[in-house]
């Protein structure tokens, strides 16, 4: 049997855009079919956030501290957690989440262009045809 392609998202902001390649996942199959989709960035330390109106359950897997460009969901707030380096409740230079999330996959790109969202931007998350 062969492995579907991962899923591709853009996730876009007035200075910029990243694409990025999901898991195969409930949580990723919940995003997708929520897309496209459209809300207001938060950023907490070297981490940009935001609501995505899609309520899962946290999965078996959920972690707290991950990888620069990890696309996480926090499934406290239903929100995209985009970590691109230490948040105030970090260790040293990891990336630590507010809490337990369902890694979705990484950025294909450099995460480090996520420092240009500032609080208040409109984001957008679009699916991109495989």
């Amino acid at each position: 049997m062969q492995t579907p392609p991962p899923l591709q998202i853009r996730i876009s902001w007035p200075a910029g855009h990243l694409d990025a390649s999901l898991g195969d996942t409930p949580t990723s199959q919940a995003l997708v079919k929520a897309l496209p989709l459209v809300s207001t960035a938060r950023t907490w330390g070297a981490e940009a956030y935001f609501d995505t109106g899609v309520s899962v359950s946290r999965e078996t897997g959920a972690q707290e501290a991950v990888e620069p460009g990890t696309v996480a969901f926090w499934t406290d707030g239903d929100a995209l957690a985009l970590p691109y380096g230490p948040t105030p409740i970090s260790r040293d230079d990891e990336c630590r989440l507010a809490g337990p999330c369902n890694v979705l996959g990484r950025f294909d790109g450099d995460p480090g262009l996520l420092a240009t969202v500032r609080d208040g931007d409109t984001v957008r998350v679009e699916l991109l045809d495989t």
